[in-house]
C-alpha cells in the first residue's frame, strides 16, 4: 500500500480522463476512497460555470467567472443539479472558449495545492494540466455502455429523457471535445487506458492500484 505521509511522496496527483459517461467518475471516487485523498472534477466545475452564465445572463463571461470562481465552494457542487441536458449542451460551448479554460485550470490548480498535492483529478484534459502527475489514466467505453450508464444515473434523478436521446447528445458533446481547438480530448502517450466496459468496479479498481504501486516500487 502506498505511504502517503512518507516525506519522500511531494506528488500524488491521479488523473483520471476520458469522454461522457466513460466511468472516469466512479474511478476516480474509487482511488480517492482508496487512498484517502480529495477527488476533484474539472467537469462539475465546467456545469456549475455554464448553470451561472445561462442563469445571469452576464456581458462579460470571462469577468465574470474570475468573480463567482473566487467563492466557489467546490464541496457543494455535489449537492446541485449540474446534469440537465442545457447544462451538458451549454458546458461543451463554454470548453471551446480559451479564456473560460484558463480562468478554470487555475482554480483547478489551487484546489489541488489546497489539498497538498494529493487528489485525484477527472476530467477530460487533466494530464495537460497536471503534467507531473504520479500516473495518468484514461477510462474507455463503448458508445452503448456509456448512454446506458448515462440513462440510469438520469433515471435516478427522475429525469424523464430517451436511451436514444442520450445516445445522441453523447455523439455530439463527443465529437465537440474532440475537436476542439484548445486541449481536445485524446489519449496521449503516457495515458494507462483502462477500460470501464469490459472491467467491473472491483476490477477497474484492482488495476490502476496495480499500476500504481508498481511505479511506487520503482
Amino acid at each position: 500500500m502506498v505511504n502517503l505521509k512518507s516525506k519522500k511522496i511531494k506528488n500524488f496527483i491521479l488523473t483520471v480522463d476520458g469522454k461522457s459517461s466513460s466511468g472516469k467518475s466512479t474511478a476516480a471516487k474509487l482511488l480517492a476512497k482508496k487512498f484517502k485523498i480529495s477527488h476533484l472534477s474539472s467537469g462539475l466545475i465546467y456545469r456549475w460555470a455554464a448553470k451561472k452564465i445561462i442563469e445571469n445572463q452576464p456581458k462579460d463571461r470571462v469577468n465574470y467567472l474570475k468573480k463567482i470562481l473566487k467563492n466557489l465552494n467546490y464541496n457543494n457542487l455535489n449537492k446541485i443539479n449540474l446534469h440537465k441536458p442545457e447544462i451538458s449542451k451549454f458546458s461543451a460551448i463554454i470548453a471551446r472558449d480559451l479564456k473560460v479554460r484558463k480562468i478554470i485550470k487555475k482554480k483547478q490548480i489551487s484546489l489541488v495545492k489546497k489539498n497538498r498535492n494529493k487528489c485525484v483529478v477527472e476530467g477530460r484534459d487533466s494530464h495537460l494540466i497536471f503534467s507531473k502527475a504520479f500516473v495518468k489514466f484514461y477510462l474507455k467505453s463503448n458508445l452503448k455502455t456509456a448512454s446506458l450508464r448515462r440513462f440510469k444515473e438520469l433515471k435516478k434523478k427522475d429525469m424523464k429523457i430517451s436511451l436514444k436521446k442520450i445516445t445522441a447528445d453523447l455523439k455530439k458533446r463527443d465529437y465537440s471535445d474532440t475537436t476542439r481547438k484548445h486541449s481536445p480530448l485524446i489519449i496521449s502517450k503516457d495515458h494507462v487506458v483502462i477500460r470501464s466496459d469490459k472491467n467491473n468496479k472491483s476490477q477497474m479498481l484492482k488495476k490502476m492500484c496495480e499500476v500504481i504501486e508498481s511505479k511506487m516500487k520503482k
